[in-house]
């Protein structure tokens, strides 16, 4: 087995107790819940879920998506969450190793900080693009800290890398992006919210950082994405051109297009017109 496929491999399998966790955030956190206590609970009957039955994806199958206690249905969404997650490391990890995350630093520390980085990123990412589509919301809770952590995170990974230049793409991606959707929210109240400018300059942060390529796309992509589904809902009468959707999935999709395609699909466009 390579080391690629191994590191994947071990990251899916954190991917499924992460997911498991991230089904917690998703329930409590709108709620203004902590998500450490209490235990975990069935909400029918409120009888404590127990450690064996508490096993990512696995206890989902085995109880056949029911409460043991008062056989109450247990949401599909906590099975695709945790699935979901698994599959999304996994596969930032694959891309990491096998690209290279830093793309021009070899040092293994350097790699192994933006990975977990990166990864980071995944678990708000699938928290915050669930929340958005049930309530609307992306709470601070969760956008506030992300700052923090991605600056860590990030600047210890250019650092090690000896590659102190990518701090400047990363400060102009988050300003760029958040001051972009700010001017959206204040051009038209209600179409884009603040937690949508909160999220961009997130985005911005670490698509910057990866290079002025990954910015473009990701940026680019979001509003492509959005676009796209307004239109499908448009075409099949399942809204108005007045109605509102939420806009913090798309930006998150567009920016992982940006992450693990953008230098790509930039690349593709400019031999396309010459101009590489």
């Amino acid at each position: 087995m390579s080391v690629s496929l191994l590191v994947a491999s071990l990251a899916a399998i954190v991917g499924l107790a992460i997911g498991s966790f991230l089904n917690v955030v998703i329930y409590r956190v709108p709620r203004g819940e902590s998500v450490v206590s209490p235990p975990s609970a069935c909400p029918r009957c409120g009888a404590r879920i127990r450690p064996f039955d508490n096993i990512p994806a696995f206890s989902w199958l085995l109880l056949r998506g029911r409460c043991r206690d008062c056989g109450a249905p247990i949401s599909p969404r906590y099975l695709v969450v945790e699935l979901g997650t698994a599959v999304f490391f996994g596969a930032v990890a694959w891309h990491a190793l096998r690209d290279g995350v830093p793309p021009d630093g070899g040092d293994a520390a350097g790699l192994l900080l933006a990975l977990a980085a990166f990864l980071y990123l995944a678990a708000i990412s699938v928290a915050l693009g669930v929340i958005d589509m049930e309530t609307r919301r992306l709470p601070n809770r969760i956008l506030l800290p992300a700052y923090w952590v991605a600056a860590v995170l990030l600047s210890a990974a250019a650092l090690v890398a000896g590659e102190p230049e990518r701090l400047l793409g990363a400060l102009g991606g988050g300003a760029g992006l958040f001051v972009l959707y700010f001017a959206l929210a204040l051009i038209r109240p209600g179409g884009m919210g603040f937690g949508d400018v909160k999220l961009a300059g997130v985005l911005g942060l670490y698509l910057g950082w990866l290079g002025w390529s990954e910015l473009a796309v990701g940026a680019f992509g979001a509003f492509l994405l959005g676009g796209l589904f307004g239109a499908v809902l448009l075409a099949l009468r399942r809204a108005g051109r007045k109605s509102s959707i939420p806009f913090g999935p798309w930006m998150l999709g567009g920016a992982w297009i940006g992450i693990l395609f953008g230098d790509t699909i930039a690349h593709g466009y400019l031999r396309l017109y010459g101009l590489a």
